[in-house]
């Protein structure tokens, strides 16, 4: 029988991501971030990678009957109380993570699609963006695209009030798309919508690009509905949360810089 969680014990949120090499993104990104908001991390590791700061090289991933293995054995000791997935890197591991989903319902669940590297490196098949609409979309709590992604997804390249409408129409009860990636001006617009309409943050546009910053995002996203936030709270405070690590973020190598995860709000121990 499975413990349940005490109020001194951290909730526990299952990372499906990718291992990057150079730390930025990826699992150790789920890891950085869900330390830091309070969480206990479990991770399974979906693909190798051969990447650094400023794209992905080749992406190598995990044989699906291992990584069902692998989270069956995570699930049946620990009390999973939210769900983050990232990278998947084939489509049978779509289908795999598809079949983990199911048998956890109702844990939220996270989707982050990863579908391109920072660098423009194409890490999705067309197999796999099938599997992620069809397969994945349905069973997701909260969708977090950035503008591409959410276009790509949809199969659209027009206004992202309309992605969204394809993309919850697809399954998914939330979508969170982040603006980033449109036109360049002092402020990042950030969206949020769900079947009964929408919500829009604004925050201070950085002056850098980052490695990492949607699974930043993604994490503390799936660490807060973890924490029994909502998830129009969840999304406040995780959009918080990554903004803060981005800007206290460094270039340590040659390419984007890396968000300071380890931030925490002021007046709260380290």
């Amino acid at each position: 029988m499975v413990p349940s969680p005490s109020p001194q014990t951290p909730p526990v949120v299952l990372c499906l991501s990718g291992h990057d090499p150079s730390g930025g993104a990826g699992i150790q990104a789920d890891i950085e971030s869900l330390h830091a908001i309070g969480c206990h991390p479990c991770t399974v590791i979906t693909a190798l990678t051969v990447q650094d700061t400023r794209d992905v090289r080749r992406v190598l991933p995990q044989q699906a009957a291992c990584l069902l293995e692998q989270a069956a054995a995570v699930v049946e000791d620990l009390p999973v109380a939210a769900v983050k997935i990232g990278l998947l890197g084939s489509a049978e591991l779509a289908s795999a993570v598809a079949r983990l989903l199911a048998s956890l319902a109702p844990v939220p669940v996270v989707l982050d699609p990863v579908l391109a590297a920072g660098g423009g490196g194409e890490l999705a098949s067309a197999e796999l963006l099938e599997r992620l609409r069809c397969e994945l979309l349905p069973l997701a709590t909260v969708l977090t695209p950035n503008a591409p992604e959410a276009r790509r997804l949809a199969g659209l390249d027009g206004p992202l009030d309309r992605c969204a409408e394809v993309l919850l129409a697809a399954g998914c009860g939330h979508v969170l798309i982040t603006g980033t990636h449109e036109a360049e001006g002092a402020e990042v617009v950030n969206r949020l919508y769900h079947r009964n309409g929408s919500r829009r943050w604004t925050w201070p546009r950085l002056p850098h690009s980052y490695h990492g910053s949607g699974c930043t995002l993604a994490a503390a996203l799936a660490g807060f509905l973890a924490l029994g936030h909502g998830v129009e709270a969840a999304a406040i405070e995780a959009q918080a949360y990554t903004w803060q690590a981005l800007a206290a973020g460094r270039r340590l190598g040659r390419g984007q810089h890396l968000p300071a995860r380890g931030w925490r709000p002021p007046g709260e121990a380290n």
